[in-house]
């Protein structure tokens, strides 16, 4: 994906006051896997990353995306569907699932709601729907103004938005820094979401939130002019202390000391001779990897369910992407979770393993439970 739309303003409001709150330097694209055993050109770790903040609007966003890259098809996980199934039951209750009719504007991460959607009835279509869903796509457009008027414009008057974000509150507060990468270029809260989708003529009516990722939300908006109800004044009352200028400048303290945690365990690991993988070439490994200077000595490879990745290496190192089968053969002696919400799934699914889980974290690497 390249940024050729914007660069001259916010993406949302177009406005100029824009500070840079977390700068991670140049590393590689996040979702460019060369193949496995190819030479590292010194050009893979050459992007620029960077989230700027604007202070008119309070849109947190990618300053600029210089990658060009096709995105490996993920396996979605199981976390990811049961959420999914859960968010669905939700809006039922409230009562919002109303017509016969369903959008949905997909996430190249993989994952739909159309089949839970069609079990209750709504056929998908591709104009305007009753019902549109956007989980963790709208992230994905350069120019945040057009994508939230593009959905908008998609919803029947009498209709309902359900657009699922990944809170910058739960960013901030949890130190996932590493959710800053390539191709994702805004991070989102109420107070934000609700501006943007104002702009575009609608109003957040309802909203909950969900334990995913350390935190998503989920809203529902609606044409027109309509008071919040409580559910979304509390999750922006929560939201509020961790989404202003001061507190995403403390990222920057954060992504240092997670990097320089990491190669410290992972130092003091080779030096006892202990064998280490990973499981989970994901996105938010890449930036985290070129930080910590993370090689092959260090991490033998990191095993991932998308056959897409496997045979693939990380970008900007030398690991290579393996499957799950070959992880259990190797009998590591420990495996580093890239991502803390596939413990469950992980742990169930490779019994051989248990006890070897660590589970990375900006604190620290931390054994799995």
């Amino acid at each position: 994906m390249n940024d050729t739309v914007m660069g001259r303003g916010c993406r949302g409001c177009r406005g100029t006051q824009l500070t840079p709150v977390l700068d991670l330097g140049k590393v590689p694209a996040a979702d460019h896997f060369p193949l496995a055993g190819s030479a590292i050109d010194v050009a893979e770790t050459a992007h620029p990353l960077r989230m700027d903040m604007c202070r008119d609007c309070g849109l947190a966003q990618l300053a600029e995306d210089d990658t060009r890259t096709e995105e490996p098809r993920g396996i979605e996980p199981q976390a990811l569907r049961d959420q999914a199934a859960d968010a669905v039951a939700r809006v039922a209750r409230a009562g919002l699932l109303r017509g016969r009719t369903v959008r949905e504007f997909g996430s190249p991460h993989g994952g739909t709601w159309l089949p839970l959607l069609a079990e209750r009835g709504f056929a998908g279509i591709d104009g305007v729907a009753d019902v549109v869903l956007d989980c963790f796509g709208i992230m994905h457009e350069p120019d945040q103004r057009a994508a939230f008027a593009q959905r908008a414009a998609a919803t029947a008057r009498s209709g309902v938005l359900l657009l699922q974000y990944h809170s910058l509150a739960t960013i901030v507060a949890a130190g996932q820094w590493n959710a800053l990468r390539h191709g994702h270029f805004a991070y989102y809260s109420l107070k934000s979401s609700r501006r943007l989708l104002e702009a575009a003529g609608m109003s957040v009516a309802t909203a909950w939130r969900f334990d995913l990722y350390g935190g998503t939300v989920l809203i529902g908006a609606v044409h027109g002019a309509v008071e919040p109800d409580a559910a979304v004044r509390a999750i922006s009352a929560t939201e509020s202390e961790h989404t202003d200028l001061a507190a995403l400048q403390d990222l920057q303290q954060t992504t240092d000391r997670h990097a320089r945690l990491l190669r410290r365990w992972l130092d003091a690991m080779a030096a006892r001779h202990r064998r280490v993988y990973a499981y989970g070439a994901a996105s938010r490994a890449v930036a985290l990897f070129s930080l910590a200077g993370v090689h092959r000595g260090l991490v033998a490879a990191v095993a991932d369910a998308s056959p897409a990745k496997q045979g693939r290496r990380m970008p900007g190192t030398d690991i290579p992407i393996i499957s799950p089968a070959e992880l259990v053969s190797a009998q590591p002696d420990f495996v580093l979770l890239t991502l803390r919400d596939l413990l469950p799934e992980v742990r169930a699914r490779f019994p051989e393993l248990d006890g070897r889980w660590i589970v990375d974290d900006p604190a620290g690497p931390s054994e799995g439970r």
